[in-house]
């Protein structure tokens, strides 16, 4: 990957929306799925605010919806967004 974000900026890679609801109910394509609130961690900058949150590549996190900027790079989309967008950290 080439992106390397810049101060206290974080790059995720969203995961993909379940297709299968927790009853057992199959979603078709036609659904309009809300965007995945779920992403990895897939780079970290090197700014305090970051340093201080302890986020590393691989974690799983909870991000705000509608925060970030989408980006695709090498016919990957990823969501790079400000340590304020991160939420919580899913363990």
């Amino acid at each position: 990957m080439n992106i390397k974000p810049l101060g206290d900026r974080i790059v995720l890679k969203p995961r993909q929306a379940e297709e299968v609801t927790k009853s057992g109910i199959v979603l078709p394509d036609t659904v309009d799925k809300e965007k995945p609130e779920q992403a990895e961690v897939v780079a970290v900058g090197n700014g305090e605010k970051v340093k201080q949150l302890g986020l590393k590549s691989g974690d799983v996190v909870l991000c705000s919806k509608y925060g970030g900027t989408e980006v695709k790079v090498d016919e990957v989309e990823y969501k790079v967004v400000s340590d304020e967008d991160v939420l919580a950290v899913l363990e």
